[in-house]
């Protein structure tokens, strides 16, 4: 039998680790720096979290979810984004007898059934964060700066944020009105996925990537044009607190983007995503905004709270499009080569070596050229040769690759060898 991943799914093999090491680092490292703590919530869920939070008419849970009943009868889901699931966890354990906000972060698979594309695939990997329970504009700009300091330290270049606002519901009311009759006025000229779009949810069509659609929708209503009130000095703060980032981050811009409104029926006030500048189709690396209904949708008291996600195949792409240099795997500190019938001398040198923490790889019983040949395919510091002669000698030849191929012998104990490597990396 020929057995093969599943479609859009990846092996993430050893060799492609460094890009994923760099990125998990990062992440972790700039979300400690801005005070978030890690959360893991469930692989799969009930599927009612995601139809009443995400919403009905999403594409997400019209035409994408893993859903599923298991041996109980129960309806669930292999989580499709992570918002949802903090949202549920925030509820459950209690979260808003914290100090708020709470900060929270995760780096998790999520799962789609969509046509697998370059930074589009069935499962992926994505890295969020949520601030829940603070309404104010520096939260905003918070998130906001966390999203583009973690792309900025990933080492891209050449990335712009998109920005838009919503609105509140008293606000977004008559704005879906006048959308709605705008788009009703055209609608024969719309393709047919968006004339469905229109009949469902209008402010989906802005979302469309349809060329026609989105030479329509230059003019159509615009959301911030219905704001007023306390969402309008909301909306006016964040764009102060932006440009002052400016200050210390020379290379960040926005533009404000009528079109932005997010795919998720959660979402108010605040939408954002972050793109390569001249970006076309699925090369969002960053998007989010605030979902203050989102935890009385789903049974908790009414919390504020703004987050976003990143999807980390689709980061990768980019950094590899923009040929970001990362950290390469090392390769062992040392790789024992046995020659004649030392073989059990070198299983227990091996052993004694990483029992003092020292990274250690036995090579393959072949020729001497065989092994010397494989301990440079490993990328090792060092190799040991261990033959009969060093057996009967308690000693072993000692070599540094990166050195000038000095052979040296020396005692045969972990003590010894250590005080050798750190000579060299001195050096």
């Amino acid at each position: 039998m020929n057995f093969k991943r599943p479609r859009g799914t990846s092996d993430i093999l050893p060799q492609d680790q460094p890009h994923w090491s760099h990125v998990y680092s990062t992440a972790s490292k700039i979300a400690e720096q801005f005070g978030f703590g890690r959360i893991d919530t469930p692989t799969f869920e009930e599927t009612s979290l995601f139809q009443r939070g995400v919403g009905d008419e999403t594409d997400i849970v019209q035409k994408e979810m893993y859903s599923f009943d298991d041996h109980g009868g129960d309806s669930i889901t292999l989580r499709p984004e992570g918002t949802a699931s903090v949202c549920r966890a925030y509820i459950e354990n209690g979260l808003h007898n914290l100090p708020q906000p709470v900060r929270m972060f995760y780096m998790a698979p999520m799962f789609r059934y969509e046509r697998p594309q370059a930074g589009r695939v069935r499962q992926h990997h994505q890295f969020g964060c949520e601030i829940i329970g603070d309404s104010s504009p520096e939260v905003d700009a918070e998130i906001i700066e966390l999203g583009w300091k973690y792309i900025n330290d990933l080492g891209l270049k050449g990335v712009t944020l998109r920005l838009n606002n919503l609105g509140d519901p008293t606000a977004r009311s008559g704005y879906l009105s006048d959308l709605e009759k705008y788009f009703t006025g055209v609608a024969n000229q719309l393709p047919q996925i968006d004339q469905k779009r229109l009949q469902r949810a209008p402010l989906r069509v802005l979302d469309s990537k349809h060329p026609v659609t989105q030479s329509l929708t230059d003019a159509a209503p615009r959301s911030v044009d219905y704001i007023t009130g306390e969402t309008k000095e909301h909306w006016t703060s964040l764009l102060t607190l932006l440009d002052n980032l400016k200050t210390n981050y020379p290379e960040f811009s926005y533009t404000i983007d009528h079109r932005l409104v997010r795919g998720l029926d959660y979402y108010n006030r605040t939408v954002f995503e972050y793109e390569p500048i001249g970006a076309t189709g699925q090369q969002t690396l960053l998007a989010g905004g605030r979902y203050d209904p989102l935890i009385g949708i789903l049974g908790g008291q009414e919390t504020p709270a703004i987050g976003f996600g990143s999807g980390i195949e689709r980061m990768i792409l980019e950094m590899k499009k923009q040929k970001v240099t990362v950290a390469q795997l090392k390769g062992p500190k040392i790789i024992i080569i046995t020659v004649g019938d030392s073989g059990k001398a070198s299983a227990s040198l091996a052993t004694e070596l990483r029992t003092a923490g020292i990274s250690t790889i036995l090579a393959p019983k072949r020729s001497l050229k065989a092994q010397m040949r494989y301990a440079n395919n490993q990328a090792a510091e060092n190799v040991l040769i261990l033959g009969d002669r060093e057996v009967n000698q308690g000693t072993v030849s000692f070599k540094n690759l990166a050195a000038d191929g000095v052979q040296q012998e020396i005692r045969r104990d972990a003590a010894t060898i250590a005080e050798h490597i750190r000579s060299y990396r001195e050096n």
